[in-house]
This record gives C-alpha cells, structure tokens and sequence, in this order.
C-alpha cells in the first residue's frame, strides 16, 4: 500500500505548529525542516515527529526540496505551519493514496483566514495550490518565495479546502509584507529585472482594481476593501525595494527571516 509522507517547513511557528501537526497526525511520516527556530516550535513538533532536520535559511524553495528529499512516502503532502487539514480534506487525500488509478498530482483549494474572516473573493478563493503528488513525480523549485511544484505527470483537482490561517492581526501582516517583498525584490534582481516608475504608479494601482473590482473583494465587506488596499501596497513595496537594488552599487541588506 502506497505511504504518504507530510513535510512542513517551520521558523518560530509556535503559534500555529500544533494545530498543523493534529490535523495531519494521521500522515504516514511527518518531516519538518526547521530554519533554527528560537521558540517553542520544534518541542512541540517532536510530540508529533522524531523527524526534525535543522537547516539554515535559503529561501521556501530550497527548504522544501530540501524537506521532500527526506520523504520516505510514494506520496508527498506539502503544508505549510499555519495551514490546517480539514477533515474531509483528510479524507478525500487518504482515498486518493489507496486508489489504483490516481492521478501524479493534485491541486487542493485554499481557504484564507484573514483579520477574523474567511475570504471568499478578491482571487483570494479556491486559491488552487498544488500541495499532493507522487515523490517519483515532482519537484520543488529553488525560488526563494513563491516556489513551485514541478510534476511530470497527470493533474487533478481537489474538492475539499486546505485552511490557512494565513494573518490573525495587522501586525502579522505587516511583518510578513516586509519578509516577503524583500524576498521577492531579491529574487526579481538576481533573474535582472529592475524596478521603474511605471511599476510603482501602474501595478499597484492595476492590482488593487483586480482584486476590490474585478475579482469582488467589495464583497467581503471590510477586510475585503482592507486586503485590496494592502495587496496594492504589498506590489508597491516589492517595485520599491527592487528599485532600490538596482540604484545601489553595493545593494542593501535584505532580512527574509524576521
């Protein structure tokens, strides 16, 4: 019978760990690639797993290839530490791995909990992430944020929502702006894309019609027109800090783990 493992990648996620391990206790193996957290993270991981790798922080891609690599399973289930698996997700993965005719990879929708809601519009949901596949199938790719799974193969799509408990507050958010655009900016300079005026006065503007207009993030009331704003400052930023990497000789230093 095929084996699946869950991988998780984790740094200070003592908040959120428990409720990610609980809801896949159920995996075959749990692996959790831990970036030397200084919190409580990995001592409530080891209730759940002794399979705890330590590894120094190079970015969501490599972390994760680094974390399937480990996987003894056919199957991989890649979740992130505040991301939850609802039980009929659990269910419906849990057939699919039993199946003798399942497909090489599988797209799960994503529902996100943002300052006490559950989003169902701005393009915010089905967020489709591809999260289930074969480990003889796929792969990781090495960005630094926004990595991908590559698979070989067949795709499907699930029916039952991955949660992610993705900013209980504004200061999370916050926070996790200034992790993730400063990665992002990084990785945009290193592929030898700039930042211009035209991308800090047009994308951002565009963003925020797409997700409060197009995609009716007016509909979520007000943390819907709050995300729609936020995302369009979340694009300024990223063209910001890219503008500035391309100005400057010596470039800056960029904090992606704080």
């Amino acid at each position: 019978m095929s084996q699946l493992s869950c991988i998780i990648i984790t740094y200070n996620e003592s908040r959120n760990i428990r409720r990610c391990l609980e809801s896949v206790s159920w995996a075959d193996e749990i692996i959790v690639v831990d970036s030397y957290s200084t919190d409580e993270t990995k001592k409530i991981a080891s209730e759940f797993t002794s399979r705890i790798f330590d590894l120094s922080w190079e970015g969501f891609g490599p972390a994760k290839r680094y974390a399937a690599k480990q996987a003894t399973g056919d199957w991989i289930l890649s979740v992130d530490a505040d991301e939850q698996v609802s039980e009929n997700l659990r269910e419906e993965i849990q057939k699919i791995i039993k199946s003798g005719d399942s497909l090489d990879g599988y797209f799960i929708p994503r529902r996100s909990y943002f300052l006490g809601r559950w989003m169902r519009h701005g393009g915010w949901y089905p967020d489709f992430v591809l999260r289930l596949f074969r480990k003889d199938k796929g792969d990781f790719t090495s960005k630094l944020v926004h990595e991908e799974v590559i698979v070989k193969g067949r795709f499907g799509r699930l029916k039952n929502d991955l949660l992610h408990y993705t900013d209980p507050d504004y200061d999370h958010y916050l926070k996790k702006l200034n992790r993730y655009t400063s990665m992002d900016a990084l990785q945009r300079y290193q592929e030898g894309k700039r930042g211009s005026w035209i991308s800090l006065l047009i994308r951002p503007i565009a963003v925020f019609f797409k997700t409060y207009l197009l995609k009716r993030g007016f509909m979520d009331g007000l943390p819907g027109l709050i995300l729609a704003v936020s995302s369009a400052f979340h694009v300024f930023a990223k063209y910001v800090k890219l503008w500035h990497l391309g100005r400057s000789e010596e470039g800056f230093i960029i904090k992606t783990k704080s």
